[in-house]
């Protein structure tokens, strides 16, 4: 083949590659939890904590980002404005917008461009009454504290017990995504999965009381019991190139506050479980709309939130960040994140205050890593953190691929 031809040949290839690339569409995917974000805080713009969290986003820049412990605010739950006219009453999950609006379109230090989002938010288990004594103190309790005390007590703690997820108060606990402007939540095929009853999955570690070795809940209780503490999402947002991710967004309960019965711990394992049966289609998955399936087949997916759960350290429940998400051949988890930031008596992958790693974003395998850390930098002026949590986030590239669920 002569040199010129040879040349041309290259040259062209380069061409086509270069084209490839610039249809690739990088965005900056985190996940925060704020620390018990309650709606009383969110009607005006002052709250002093609020606006550190939010100059901590603002500096992120992040174009998708799952917020957890931000209250959803619901008819009956505490500081939610009720109209007096029912034309006029204001929905529930208005609290994400609130956040958006309020604080993190309005620049919180000096020369800090503001942020605009795409706000979703969905129901929650926490702080949601179940009717049963679940937590067997012999008591059932249906009303929380009024008024909300700004700590827990004994009696937010009883109410708290027999919710469906543990809350204090209806909505406590909740959950956000927000997605940039420059990209499109596929509302109508977003699905929940709040409802889901525990023991439909095979194998599941239900409780059992330590001394009779009977189930720790009745056969009636079990064709209620949810499996999510909060809540299961997958929310499919469409990017600029036209690829569809799918965020999968859970924040499972602690692995801790209980008894040798060890209901929290093991029903921790299987929210997490839920993840790796999900995007392997288990044929028992339902949503609340009672559609049956997993993951579209070949769906490109991160998994986002706070699960509660440290591979190396901590009192989970056999290791189900090992066993289901960082050994999947469907999850790319070669990138650890880790701060640059040392902080006495936390590990560089510490994600929380009490020195674990909880916090995640996981990617599909295929999809490139290009960046990724964790964000320990404090806010103007501030001597402390604003949250228990530190935002973790990474930089995705994402080739341009159909999606099956386009």
């Amino acid at each position: 083949m002569p040199t010129i031809t040879r040349l041309i040949l290259l040259l062209a290839i380069l061409w086509m590659a270069c084209c490839a690339r610039a249809q690739d569409e990088t965005i900056r995917v985190a996940t925060f939890n704020l620390q018990d974000i309650r709606t009383a805080d969110l009607l005006g713009g002052d709250t002093p904590r609020l606006r550190r969290l939010a100059e901590v986003i603002q500096r992120i820049r992040p174009d998708v980002i799952l917020l957890n412990e931000i209250a959803y605010d619901l008819p009956g739950g505490p500081d939610v404005p009720i109209a007096s006219d029912p034309e006029t009453s204001i929905p529930p999950g208005q609290n994400a917008r609130r956040f958006v609006e309020h604080y993190l379109a309005v620049s919180q230090a000096p020369g800090l461009e503001p942020l605009q989002f795409t706000p979703f938010m969905a129901a929650t288990n926490t702080g949601m009454p179940s009717g049963y004594d679940l937590d067997r103190s012999g008591e059932i309790v249906t009303e929380f504290e009024h008024p909300l005390p700004a700590r827990q007590t004994a009696e937010g703690r009883a109410f708290g017990g027999d919710c469906w997820g543990f809350g204090t108060f209806p909505g406590q606990y909740g959950m956000a995504l927000l997605v940039a402007p420059r990209l499109t939540i596929n509302t109508e095929a977003i699905r929940t999965f709040r409802l889901l009853p525990w023991d439909y999955i095979p194998g599941a570690f239900l409780p059992k009381d330590p001394e009779t070795r009977e189930p720790w809940y009745t056969a009636e209780e079990l064709t209620r019991f949810r499996l999510s503490s909060k809540s299961h999402w997958d929310v499919p947002v469409t990017l600029p190139n036209g690829r569809v991710v799918h965020f999968l967004c859970s924040h499972p309960t602690p692995p801790a506050f209980d008894g040798p019965e060890m209901r929290n711990k093991k029903r921790n394992h299987d929210e997490i479980r839920f993840w790796a049966d999900y995007i392997a289609r288990e044929p028992y998955i339902v949503d609340d709309d009672n559609q049956p399936g997993g993951l579209p087949r070949g769906a490109a997916f991160v998994i986002l939130g706070d699960l509660n759960a440290d591979p190396d350290e901590g009192s989970s429940f056999k290791n189900p960040i090992e066993r289901y998400l960082l050994t999947n051949g469907r999850i790319e988890h070669s990138t650890t994140p880790v701060s640059e930031i040392q902080i006495s008596g936390l590990d560089s992958d510490d994600t929380a205050h009490f020195g674990l790693r909880v916090d995640y974003v996981l990617p599909s395998r295929g999809v490139e890593v290009l960046n990724s850390g964790i964000w320990r930098t404090l806010p103007t002026g501030a001597t402390d953190f604003p949250s228990d949590h530190y935002p973790v986030w990474a930089d995705l590239r994402f080739a341009v691929k159909p999606d099956s669920s386009r």
